[in-house]
């Protein structure tokens, strides 16, 4: 189990833009993720601000919730405590199997014990959207991590993402800003620290 506070900006791009970042920074990995987000039928979790996703890579598996920071240290990025579990890959998908014929997931270990101190009864999951990602890690200025993503969503909906997560939101803001110089782009409210989730709802199709 992994607990931390995740301060990171967001930024979709256009294509373009995101492809000649990807092809200008050193890439440190590259690989492929799907991203599963769950709720309750009465969209709880979404009420208090909370998602709950499994994430599936080629060789292990995760599960994840991102819960409101009561005490953020900053206003301009997306703050969130991120509360992790590492998961077997035939675990997790046999948890994704079991959500696809219609049985809700009681979530277990450190995410399962968050939501039974949160909620007052045990929350019964259901897989409500997802997203296939194509994730590049590359050493951005300042040795800066930057991940860019290619994402898909249920209605083959495609968007490109630059994240920039780093403790420091002096750096990040630092780096942001030399980026939007140089490759010129802007941000406005439609395309600045919009999750992934949120995205995936809008994309979402009945599964």
């Amino acid at each position: 189990m992994s607990q931390n506070n995740e301060i990171e900006a967001k930024i979709i791009l256009p294509k373009a833009i995101h492809q000649k970042l990807c092809h200008d920074f050193p890439v440190k990995q590259s690989f492929t993720q799907e991203n599963y987000y769950f709720d309750t039928t009465e969209s709880l979790l979404k009420q208090y601000n909370i998602s709950c996703r499994i994430r599936l890579f080629s060789d292990h598996a995760e599960q994840t919730l991102k819960v409101p920071n009561k005490n953020p240290i900053q206003n301009d990025f997306h703050e969130a405590i991120e509360i992790n579990d590492s998961l077997k890959l035939d675990e997790a998908k046999a948890l994704i199997k079991q959500v696809a014929k219609g049985s809700p997931i009681i979530f277990k270990y450190s995410v399962g014990e968050y939501l039974d101190q949160k909620f007052s009864q045990k929350l019964k999951l259901h897989l409500q959207t997802f997203c296939k990602t194509h994730r590049t890690l590359a050493n951005g200025p300042q040795n800066c991590e930057l991940t860019f993503d290619d994402n898909i969503y249920p209605d083959n909906y495609e968007d490109f993402e630059l994240e920039i997560e780093n403790h420091n939101p002096d750096l990040i803001a630092q780096i942001l800003a030399k980026l939007k110089k140089e490759y010129k782009f802007t941000q406005n409210y439609t395309n600045t620290n919009q999750a992934k989730v949120a995205r995936a709802y809008i994309h979402r199709v009945r599964i």
